[in-house]
């Protein structure tokens, strides 16, 4: 697990995911040209569950996105 601080809008928080959750997290942000802080945001404000759930729940679905777009 690592465990990283980040800024949200108005509060610090600290974040643990796995390193290849992190590394996921980068590739997505680069792949929508824009900061892993402000994915992360972009996640905390449409989540209902708690950070680090809702953040590995909207990877997950991003490489299945990917898949199945891949597979047609």
């Amino acid at each position: 697990m690592q465990k990283k601080s980040i800024q949200l809008t108005g509060h610090r928080t600290s974040i643990s995911l796995e390193p290849e959750f992190w590394q996921a997290l980068q590739q997505i942000a680069q792949q929508k040209n824009t900061s892993v802080r402000k994915l992360i945001i972009q996640i905390d404000n449409t989540r209902t569950s708690n950070l680090s759930s809702a953040l590995r729940v909207y990877i997950l679905n991003k490489f299945r996105q990917q898949c199945e777009n891949n597979i047609d």
